[in-house]
């Protein structure tokens, strides 16, 4: 079993493998990978935790649902891995109900679950977390599912050689490196022939792909090889991208290539210069408008989110209606709003701190704007014919990312559909019969 931070049950069938997601579809995809190397040293009776550390809201989840697994599975071993365990080690392993600690490096390897610490070992012989930034590689792990999901993962890239202020993920990953493109192509290509009707690229700075491999090969080129070489790939679409870093071929593979999807989640995380210029970004709020309204010209259509923060530290409150502004002069639908969470051993976290009630109503406020977009964006689509790739109980996503309740369909089935109108959550659409053979 694979679950995101809020959908935790951990099963009790004796030797079972429980693997327990959080955060982005990076980890989604390493679970994977883990159950089967978990499987493969022969472990069983287990959950492993795979955790995210974006946040200390994720972290202190985590932490929750490790206690919950102990009292509804006394006798089973837990091991916790992923980002916050690679950060913070230490207080994992102080926790009487975990068995294991292991670093997002020592996470993808059989020989990590082969030999568990017995019972009563110390802190230290229970954290096994190697540092991060002394790999240099990042190997093409194949699966042949991702279980419980309609779409498949393929991870391309991996760490981040970007270090803004606010953000601690470079810790728990480390530098960036690149699957070798041959294995990235190799993997869509095994998930693509077991049925899968749609992959995500994914990775922790995906736009940096290929600085690091013979030839530099930017995304761009990735994208149009997989297209080209992976004919049964029906739908691909990117995860979240750093726009100022995005090529010339991935804009024309925007421009010209259907099957890859119309909808790009962007790393905006401000719309004020003086804020991303302390968050340490790349990018201007003027870049950010200028690249929506030059893709929509390529892809009319094309579908914007975002990641936005509130509330970080020196915001004026004109420096928030900067960001607050960005959401429709981007043209943004699908809204990640964060409240600033300031992480230990970062620089944001000594900056001047804004009161948590103020970052609290700037996030709100912000969430409101992005509740408003996608309210437009909703009915704007009313009357319109999209194909929707169904996950589950007849919902499903169209090629913009947008929800869908068709009431009929098997999860993975892309089903053509008149929109009829929507519900304020999602839209409602009749499905079209199906095409005779």
């Amino acid at each position: 079993m694979s679950a995101l931070a809020k959908d935790v049950d951990v099963a009790k069938q004796p030797g079972r493998i429980d693997v327990v997601t959080f955060g982005c579809r990076l980890n989604t995809y390493e679970s994977e990978v883990m159950r089967r190397e978990a499987e493969n040293a022969g472990l069983g009776g287990a959950v492993i935790f795979n955790t995210c550390a974006v946040t200390g809201e994720a972290v202190r989840q985590a932490r929750q649902a490790i206690r919950k697994a102990r009292r509804d599975n006394p006798a089973a071993r837990i091991i916790v891995t992923g980002c916050a365990a690679q950060t913070e080690p230490e207080k994992f392993a102080a926790m009487d109900e975990v068995d294991l600690v292991l670093g997002n490096e020592e996470k993808l390897k059989a020989n990590s679950y082969r030999a568990l610490p017995d019972f009563g070992v110390n802190d230290t012989e229970k954290a096994r977390v190697n540092d991060i930034f002394s790999v240099r590689e990042t190997a093409g792990h194949m699966v042949d599912a991702i279980e419980g999901r309609a779409r498949a993962f393929v991870q391309v890239q991996n760490g981040c050689d970007h270090r803004c202020t606010f953000c601690i993920i470079p810790y728990g990953r480390g530098n960036s490196r690149s699957v070798p493109m041959g294995a990235a192509v190799e993997q869509v290509k095994r998930l693509a022939g077991n049925g899968y009707a749609e992959i995500v690229l994914t990775g922790v700075d995906m736009t940096s792909f290929g600085a690091d491999l013979p030839g530099a090969p930017k995304l761009g080129k990735l994208v149009k090889t997989i297209l080209r070489q992976v004919p049964d790939v029906q739908r691909l679409r990117l995860s979240s991208i750093d726009s100022i870093e995005a090529d010339d071929d991935l804009l024309d593979a925007l421009a010209t290539e259907p099957r890859l999807m119309p909808h790009l989640h962007l790393s905006l995380q401000s719309g004020d210069d003086m804020i991303l210029k302390r968050m340490k970004r790349r990018h201007l709020r003027d870049q950010s408008i200028r690249f929506c309204e030059d893709v929509r010209k390529l892809r009319p259509g094309i579908v914007f989110g975002a990641d936005i923060i509130a509330g970080f530290p020196t915001e004026t409150d004109a420096m928030f209606e900067n960001s607050e502004k960005i959401v429709e002069e981007c043209g943004l639908t699908h809204l990640h709003v964060f409240p600033f969470s300031p992480r230990e051993g970062t620089p944001a976290a000594r900056m001047p701190q804004l009161r948590r009630e103020l970052v609290k109503q700037r996030a709100a406020r912000l969430r409101a704007a992005g509740e408003a977009a996608y309210q437009r964006h909703l009915s704007s689509l009313a009357g319109s014919r999209q194909s929707v790739l169904i996950e589950r109980d007849g919902l499903g996503r169209t090629e913009g990312f947008t929800l869908a309740a068709l009431g009929t369909g098997a999860p993975g089935e892309i089903v053509e559909a008149d929109i009829t109108g929507h519900d304020g959550i999602r839209l409602l659409a009749a499905p079209l019969p199906a095409r005779a053979a």
